[in-house]
């Protein structure tokens, strides 16, 4: 697992496919716990499953929790890192199976090349030696035995041929070293581990560590309104952030309950890790670049992005949704961070310009899911495969339609996917003027409302009121699902249009209901099914009809759908610490049905729904700052560095550390821009007056103040500069800070 390019602050982590396992990714040293208990003889490397619940998980692994059950004995398990180089550990037993002299936990010192482990009984420290470095790990008791064998699993395996009488395996070094203790003894056991240029230094550091007490918990990241949301949002990409093993890059997975198990060492489903870049970006704008890449990375010789890239199969002759330069876009806005469009333009234009080479075999200028002729993946050249590019594999809404060899696509042109094309195309028009493609932006721009007046004039079905599926004979296809929204978040309805469509999310006989969205209609026949995409909730739905609520202007009814989803997440987060690939439609239970995963990477999108009732970035709002309720959000990562923002007593306030860039009682901000020599945002219209106040902007510095292009009064407040400010674009202009 050596990698050099981490960055210090994230080497020690929880980087393997063992949840309960931390490692030093740059030297591949790592610490794991392993139980044994002897009422069943069985011992555990504690694996990603039912029997671990994952806590607390700061990206850089600065403090980790989870709960460890085996046999009945369940630990709460815990790492803080005090700095980069060193790592303290401890265990409280939660709750006992058996008498606690017949359970064993054992702290396993490993490295990956086949260093030898050392333990020293005099000092009764552990230490691995990677060239020059040493990692040292110490105990606050000591162990009852030391033993040593060639790997994890044979630790396992010794405990289970020879029992926890046994002495036969004791060691001073070996390849593994397992540090002994039974819960009799040591109930609550305390360790640390240190990185340093010599055996002394590394064991004297470890012990300077322990001697520290204990770390207190820091402070949620987001409390009242929403409460949770951004917590929840940076455990699920900490938990599911681990080291690719086959292509030797860290990447958030889409769970790393599967990134072993079921895809051999790495999966990458092309949306998936899209999203994970867009959620890693709230808090890392490295990880977030970093799962960016990896989803680049799938861009086939032909054009297109690959559909699925695993240590098992490789599906090139299929890509999935176009949402990628919308997420970039997001990325971009959200960090200020140009490199990311340069890193994905090239690669994003050239899958989209695929999509119309392959996939609009009529040149109707609408398309469909295919299959190409290349590669050998799985269900290549078949229906399935086809429907492999939606996503949403089994949606009855694909049950209508046909595979034509021919054209190697279904006979369907499906409204989500072109509606996310026009969307796509829209964005990278976006990205090409801010690189400056001129020409690039003009086309794009041409190709997205080409698009759009195909899907207003053909998808729309005036009989239902809604848009759907459309087979190329006519006919429109019986079933509908959330994409039948989607094109409110690409722009294409008319205003009747969407008036109409919108009122479908209201009746709870087709979408609206005590839990929502179904992920097909109520009154579907498929609804009652409840397997997969065949009736029930899915995050990514909510999340793109959110956003084409928002694009479209129904910001009350945005609202309502952010709440019941965040509702909807934290009634299994809060307590089970679930966060499901999928819900039940009925009853809101993710977990009744076998096929779903219960801690899945784009389930964050529910919670980060209630992140942006706060604070979100938008193509059509830019920066958005929200006011309300009591409320407290951050450190999250923004364009001018990290942010808090704070709502108490009707005022918003924005702060970087211990800085205060504004306050304000303005309901809601939009188009925020924080630059060294202007400051710049809109009112929305339908918005009360309210005050803003820049205290940390010396009045000397104010050029004037223009309101819709009107100069407006500005005053000095605190030594810093206040306006009494109405719906409208108001700017500050300033002169350099000297």
């Amino acid at each position: 697992m050596r990698n050099t390019t981490i960055p210090a602050a994230r080497a020690w982590n929880t980087w393997s496919s063992l949840p309960a396992e931390m490692v030093f990714l740059p030297l591949g040293v790592s610490l794991a716990p392993v139980g044994f208990a002897g009422s069943t003889g069985g011992a555990t490397l504690y694996p990603s499953g039912p029997a671990t619940r994952f806590g607390g998980h700061d990206i850089d692994g600065g403090s980790i929790a989870l709960d460890l059950s085996h046999a009945g004995t369940t630990l709460q398990w815990s790492y803080a890192k005090p700095d980069p180089f060193v790592v303290t550990g401890a265990w409280t037993t939660q709750k006992l199976g058996e008498w606690g002299l017949r359970f064993w936990i054992n702290l396993c010192l490993r490295g990956e090349g086949g260093q030898i482990a050392r333990f020293d009984p005099a000092s009764g420290a552990a230490t691995i030696a990677v060239g020059s470095r040493v990692v040292a790990l110490v105990t606050a008791e000591p162990a009852v035995q030391v033993t040593g064998h060639a790997s994890l699993a044979d630790v396992a395996a010794q405990y289970e041929a020879a029992g926890y009488f046994d002495t036969s395996a004791r060691a001073d070094a070996a390849p593994v070293l397992a540090l002994r203790f039974n819960l009799e003894m040591t109930r609550a056991g305390r360790f640390a581990l240190a990185v340093a240029d010599s055996p002394s230094l590394a064991v004297s550091r470890a012990r300077e560590a322990l001697a520290q007490p204990v770390p207190v918990a820091d402070s949620p990241l987001q409390s009242g309104a929403f409460a949770g949301s951004l917590d929840a949002i940076r455990d699920v990409v900490g938990w599911n952030t681990v080291w690719d093993e086959v292509n030797r890059r860290p990447y958030t997975s889409i769970s790393r309950n599967w990134n072993l198990s079921k895809f051999g060492g790495f999966g990458v489903w092309l949306n998936d890790q899209q999203y994970a870049a867009l959620l890693a970006g709230l808090f890392d704008k490295e990880l977030a670049r970093e799962n960016l890449a990896v989803a680049l990375a799938n861009a086939t010789p032909q054009g297109n992005l690959a559909c699925l890239l695993t240590a098992k199969d490789t599906w090139v002759d299929r890509t999935q949704l176009p949402v990628g330069s919308f997420l970039v876009w997001l990325q971009h806005l959200r960090s200020g961070d140009r490199g990311v469009l340069d890193l994905a333009y090239a690669t994003l234009a050239r899958n989209h310009r695929w999509w119309w080479a392959n996939r609009d075999p009529e040149s109707r200028g609408l398309v469909s899911f295919g299959t190409s002729d290349v590669g050998d993946g799985l269900y290549k050249g078949t229906s399935f495969g086809a429907r492999n590019e939606s996503s949403m594999d089994n949606a009855p809404h694909h049950d209508e339609a046909e595979y034509d060899p021919a054209t190697r696509t279904l006979t369907t042109l499906d409204v989500g996917l072109n509606s996310l094309l026009a969307l796509d195309a829209e964005m990278l028009a976006l990205i090409a003027h801010a690189l400056g493609h001129g020409d690039a932006a003009a086309e794009f721009a041409t190709l997205a409302e080409r698009t759009h007046e195909k899907i207003r004039t053909e998808l729309w079905d005036e009989q239902r009121g809604l848009f759907a599926n459309r087979l190329r004979s006519g006919a429109f296809v019986r079933s509908v699902g959330p994409t039948s929204f989607y094109p409110l978040v690409s722009g294409a309805p008319t205003p009747q249009q969407a008036a109409r469509l919108v009122a479908h999310l209201d009746d709870p006989a087709t979408f609206g209901g005590a839990f929502v969205i179904p992920g097909v209609s109520r009154d579907d026949p498929a609804f009652a099914d409840n397997t997969y995409w065949r009736g029930r909730i899915w995050p990514p739905l909510n999340f793109w009809v959110w956003q084409g609520l928002r694009r479209t202007g129904l910001q009350a009814r945005a609202d309502q759908l952010a709440a019941d989803s965040f509702a909807l997440f934290d009634r299994v987060w809060r307590g089970r610490r679930l966060c499901p690939e999928n819900y039940n439609a009925t009853t809101g239970e993710p977990l009744d049905q076998p096929d779903t995963e219960g801690f899945y990477t784009w389930g964050a999108l529910l919670p980060l729904m209630g992140v942006g009732q706060l604070s979100d970035v938008t193509p059509w709002g830019g920066w958005e700052l929200v006011n309300g309720e009591d409320a407290e959000l951050g450190p999250i990562e923004s364009a001018v560095g990290m942010v808090t923002i704070t709502r108490a007593g009707g005022w918003l306030t924005l702060s970087r550390g211990d800085a205060v860039l504004l306050r304000t009682t303005l309901p809601r901000l939009t188009q925020l821009r924080l630059s060294p020599g202007l400051v710049s945002l809109t009112v929305p219209d339908n918005t009360a007056a309210g005050e803003l106040v820049l205290s940390g902007i010396a009045p000397a510095r104010v050029v004037g103040a223009r309101l819709d292009g009107a100069d407006i009064a500005w005053r000095i407040e605190g030594g810093g500069v206040a306006i009494t400010a109405r719906p409208g674009r108001l700017s500050l202009h300033l002169l350099p800070d000297a």
